[in-house]
């Protein structure tokens, strides 16, 4: 929990720049905390003048890991439609169940969900906890965490997962924080490990230089969120489960938060997530308009065009385009690199493809080692030719 010190508080505002939530105001030299705050503690360690402490005991860890069974995959939903990353999700808690031999389960909270199960069962759930009231009906921070920590306290999952999403990203750290286990964000690979059947979550780390593998051996849940596009949904047609209703009751704490009003954000017309076939430029292009060629054959392969960060920095093409840790993470079924190095950072949002082709000059490129096809040479030359080829198809 943290605690707030005035006195020792000289008004610097590097709490207020570093929270990651915007739970910090300063009113004159005042600290104020607001009931965003999930305790994550990172004003603790910029605060220098002690004005800001982390209160409480800390854990030792928890007795009894074994009592500890399941895996449970936060369902996300909008308007009555299940998102995407959920259904990704069921399907890799699917693949990781088998290895611990045990169950899958899909915790829904909303308002008149109760025709959504069949549809979580059929990509995978065994158990569909279902809490249907009123006051759930558009997500809101406070009701969700206490209800699904209450469950979590109940029933003893072993994981939980979250798409990394908008609710995910502000949902998981919450629940982390009143059960007093950890979360490892943004994950781009979940496996179990052989020898202690530990979750090993994957993450890039240190601005995306690196890939590290988290692991939680002392605490239950293991929690995680991941990135949509990463994990591959799986449908059994035929796959049916279990329905379980929770019975919940409204509290004073769930509404110190209303929603006013709620304004639907434009689509945008790059749809990356769902493109079976990406044609990507990176700074090998040479310059802003020679994303003309990689246009060109999108259009001739009906693809959609992608784009390394740093031609985004450079203002060469919009960010909706972009693939990467920072961008968008994608899966389809083609992935043509185009004068793209591979820096980590890029791999991490595509490295999922079928297949990857990549078209450059340097053979020793990190794209090249990871590409199934790579074509070496000067993409001015090469991609008029595939265009040229693919019209006269």
């Amino acid at each position: 929990m943290i605690k707030l010190l005035p006195k020792n508080c000289v008004g610097c505002k590097q709490c207020v720049k570093i929270c990651p939530f915007a739970a910090i105001q300063l009113e004159g030299k005042t600290p104020v905390l607001n009931d965003r705050c999930t305790g994550c503690g990172a004003c603790v360690d910029a605060c220098r003048f002690a004005a800001i402490a982390l209160t409480g005991k800390k854990s030792p860890g928890m007795k009894n890991l074994s009592a500890y069974r399941g895996i449970w995959v936060i369902a996300e939903h909008r308007g009555n439609s299940i998102h995407q990353v959920t259904l990704e999700l069921i399907g890799k808690a699917l693949e990781l169940s088998r290895q611990r031999a045990t169950e899958v389960s899909a915790v829904l909270l909303g308002e008149r969900v109760k025709e959504l199960p069949p549809l979580l069962m059929r990509h995978g759930a065994d158990r569909v906890y279902i809490v249907d009231a009123a006051h759930l009906r558009r997500y809101r921070t406070l009701p969700y965490a206490r209800i699904i920590s209450e469950l979590i306290v109940a029933c003893k999952p072993e994981m939980v997962l979250f798409g990394a999403t908008t609710m995910g990203r502000d949902l998981a750290p919450r629940i982390a924080n009143r059960l007093g286990t950890g979360l490892t964000a943004d994950c781009t690979g979940l496996e179990i490990a052989p020898d202690s059947g530990l979750l090993l979550q994957t993450r890039p780390a240190f601005g995306g230089n690196i890939m590290a593998t988290i692991a939680c051996p002392d605490h239950r849940p293991q929690m995680a969120t991941v990135r949509p596009g990463v994990m591959q949904s799986i449908c059994f047609p035929e796959h049916t489960g279990e329905v379980v209703h929770i019975a919940v009751k409204e509290k004073r704490e769930d509404n110190l938060v209303s929603i006013l009003k709620t304004i639907p954000k434009k689509r945008s017309a790059v749809d990356l997530e769902k493109a079976q076939i990406i044609v990507s430029g990176g700074r090998g292009l040479g310059a802003a308009e020679n994303f003309k060629l990689i246009k060109k054959l999108a259009d001739c392969l009906g693809a959609e065009v992608g784009a390394s960060r740093s031609v985004v920095d450079r203002g060469w093409i919009s960010r909706e385009h972009q693939v990467g840790q920072t961008g968008k993470s994608v899966r389809p079924r083609l992935y043509i690199a185009c004068g793209i190095s591979g820096a980590v950072q890029h791999l991490a949002g595509m490295q999922h493809s079928d297949v990857i082709a990549a078209i450059n000059r340097d053979p020793k490129a990190p794209i090249v080692a990871a590409a199934h096809f790579s074509l070496i040479g000067d993409l001015n030359r090469i991609i008029p030719e595939m265009i040229s080829q693919l019209q006269k198809r």
